[in-house]
């Protein structure tokens, strides 16, 4: 089964990341912001790491001061339908990666602007990323997994180091399966 999040959810993870970090709310800290007059992302940045206020609660602030991006406030679909506008082909390699990995228990999709991340109960456990115009690369958190087969070194993500490029829906094959159930095994 999968589920698909847009930013909203996200934006809910920040809110509790920044509460957790500073015992404080979005609307506390944006008045605190307002009052300091800072004029632009990298003066924010300081002052908030002046503060101990980092990762995603940073962003969270600096996106509620200078405006959120197209790319986070679109819905998971549009983000996905861009992604493969002039490439329906990969779009169906796309598409039968993610009916795979519903195959393989409680599976969220999160969208972003050049990928898709499949995450666990726990944490990401693959990605999805259209690599030009013939393919599609899947990488897979396999922590100590050497590359193998079609399983080769991925650059995709520090936490994704393999990967299996595929042009085809038909290359979505047993194999294919069998690593990404491997990976979502390892990473619930």
């Amino acid at each position: 089964m999968t589920t698909t999040l847009d930013w909203r959810r996200n934006r809910d993870m920040w809110v509790r990341v920044l509460e957790k970090q500073t015992g404080e709310g979005v609307d506390a800290w944006n008045s605190r912001i307002r009052k300091q007059r800072l004029s632009d992302e990298p003066q924010l940045r300081a002052w908030l790491s002046q503060r101990s206020v980092t990762g995603y609660a940073q962003q969270l602030l600096v996106m509620e001061r200078f405006g959120y991006p197209d790319f986070i406030v679109a819905r998971a679909d549009e983000l996905i339908t861009k992604q493969y506008a002039n490439a329906p082909q990969l779009r169906a390699v796309y598409d039968t990666i993610v009916k795979a990995a519903a195959n393989c228990g409680n599976v969220v999709v999160q969208a972003r602007k050049t990928f898709v991340s499949l995450v666990s109960a726990r944490r990401t456990f693959a990605r999805i990323q259209r690599a030009g115009k013939t393919r599609v690369n899947l990488g897979l958190r396999l922590d100590g997994q050497r590359p193998v087969g079609r399983l080769v070194r991925s650059n995709l993500h520090e936490t994704m180091r393999l990967q299996i490029s595929l042009a085809t829906e038909a290359e979505v094959d047993a194999d294919v399966r069998k690593w990404l159930q491997r990976a979502y095994d390892e990473n619930s």
